[in-house]
């Protein structure tokens, strides 16, 4: 299938109107048999649901086309080409994507490595590994762009190709400091989103923008993530949408491997290598679709649904979309992070505090991590060791001292 440029602009007019999200899209679409005669219905079966609709007019879908043009984008539709088959598939695929860089990535085979934004030295480092690995086998890294985790995933594989899902507009790149890192990885790899340009990220944009992580990759592998978090969010999409799961086990005194080893204890796959990712991937590479009939859903689920819906899409007369999701909504989302370029004035004690953990890292995997000067660094940690809040161990290395 491939849109006509008007079919494109009713489809985008579509989706942008009012209370209208994939489900409602797709049922209209089904009902009408195409996008400009489910415009054309929209105002009288609002009238008839007792509602007032806002319907997106040409003008604003040309805009925004233009717009997108001029970035250097386009709009993919669901069902052409270069939409991704994997993504397709789930109950919730967005009607059209925006993509910038190197489309033909979305059609290889995808792994979602997502963790804390708060992320340890040994979690960056660990990260950093498994992209590599995991490029180097022939797979694509899909990530959102977050600190902490999805920036080590991207760093690392921006050779080999990965796929940032940004939470709001293509202009719109959160955090902004990650902005020299997308231009990087949109040589070899590509940038996706599904909202309009010019929306900055919203609390609620993020649970949407996880469930394209997990939907567009044949497994989701959770580094580091505290019992509630946005990784957590994003492996219960995947457990929904008959992906695997992955979690890297971690000290039970680290609160960023609750999250982790609590996913392990409810079914999902141990990841200690890349190599247990592609054992049981490359099996999933034969099927039609690029994934084969789901797998066994984890015991109970992932953490705690809500009532909190990713859209507010209307009931109409005729028209019966199914159910929306019911997702948790990420904790802090905006939560700044020490040691990020943006906070000059935070304390060192408190960045090398928050990259230690139980497992020992080397003083210059510190400052890699931090990216701070090497002598601010072991000043820091001459200072934590003689406060009994660090232990240096044979070779030099370093692990933060339990209380």
């Amino acid at each position: 299938m491939v849109l006509t440029d008007r079919q494109r602009l009713d489809w985008l007019r579509l989706i942008r109107s009012e209370s209208v999200g994939p489900r409602t899209f797709r049922s209209l679409m089904n009902r009408f048999g195409g996008a400009a005669a489910a415009l054309d219905a929209l105002p009288d079966l609002a009238r008839q649901a007792g509602r007032t609709l806002r319907i997106a007019t040409m003008a604003e879908a040309e805009r925004e086309m233009e717009a997108l043009r001029r970035l250097g984008g386009c709009l993919i539709a669901l069902g052409e080409a270069h939409y991704p088959r994997p993504l397709q598939a789930i109950d919730t695929a967005p009607p059209l994507i925006a993509v910038l860089g190197q489309a033909q990535v979305l059609l290889r085979p995808c792994v979602a490595l997502v963790g804390s934004r708060n992320a340890s030295a040994a979690g960056l480092k660990f990260t950093a590994r498994l992209a590599r690995d995991l490029g180097e086998a022939g797979f694509i890294v899909v990530s959102g762009l977050a600190r902490g985790i999805d920036t080590s995933a991207h760093e690392a594989s921006t050779t080999t190709g990965t796929v940032a899902v940004l939470a709001g507009g293509l202009d719109q790149v959160y955090p902004p400091q990650n902005l020299p890192l997308l231009q990087r990885l949109l040589e070899q790899g590509a940038a996706i989103s599904e909202m309009q340009l010019g929306l900055a990220p919203r609390g609620r944009d993020f649970p949407r923008r996880n469930r394209l992580v997990s939907g567009l990759s044949l497994g989701t592998v959770v580094v580091e993530a505290a019992r509630k978090s946005g990784s957590l969010i994003t492996a219960r999409f995947a457990n929904e949408q008959g992906r695997l799961v992955f979690a890297v086990p971690g000290s039970p005194l680290d609160p960023r491997a609750e999250g982790g080893n609590h996913l392990i204890r409810e079914g999902a796959t141990l990841c200690s290598d890349a190599a247990h990712i592609i054992e049981a991937l490359t099996p999933l590479l034969d099927s039609d679709l690029g994934f084969l009939p789901p797998p066994p859903a984890l015991r109970d689920g992932i953490g705690e649904s809500t009532t909190q819906a990713l859209w507010d899409e209307l009931d109409l007369p005729g028209i019966e979309p199914a159910p929306a999701a019911a997702v948790p909504e990420p904790d802090r989302v905006f939560a700044a992070v020490p040691g990020s370029p943006a906070d000059d004035s935070v304390d060192m004690r408190r960045i090398v505090l928050q990259l230690l953990g139980s497992a020992p890292i080397s003083v210059d995997d510190l400052v890699r991590a931090s990216g701070r000067p090497a002598r601010e660094i072991s000043r820091t940690v001459l200072d934590l060791e003689l406060d009994g809040l660090i232990q240096q161990h044979l070779g030099g290395t370093l692990t933060r001292v339990a209380r």
